[in-house]
């Protein structure tokens, strides 16, 4: 599974699924700081990448309708980094990048 981190995500989640071998990009390197959530939404539709998000406005977007490659949504404090970490791993042990077309995930 192809992973996008927007800004609301710590850099240490990025990093801990790159070291266990996933392809994950950062709104910090692809050049996406300060966008707006369509902007980023749009770019992982493009790059068929699953974002991974704490924003809420994430989730308003999909249910407006607007077309996106995957969002993995958590509250930004339900988890610890290496339990958020996990979480994600199983997430992309068990789903294609196809099925989480238009599909939110609540982790």
């Amino acid at each position: 599974m192809k992973l996008h981190t927007d800004e609301h995500i710590a850099d240490a989640v990025a990093t801990g699924l790159r070291r266990r071998g996933l392809d994950v990009t950062t709104s910090a390197q692809a050049g996406l700081l300060g966008v707006s959530d369509e902007e980023q939404l749009a770019y992982c539709r493009r790059e068929r990448r699953v974002i991974i998000s704490h924003d809420p406005d994430m989730l308003r977007l999909a249910a407006e309708g607007i077309s996106h490659a995957g969002i993995a949504y958590c509250h930004s404090r339900k988890y610890k980094t290496g339990q958020f970490i996990q979480r994600l791993l199983m997430l992309a042990g068990r789903i294609s990048n196809d099925e989480m077309q238009d599909r939110i995930e609540y982790l």
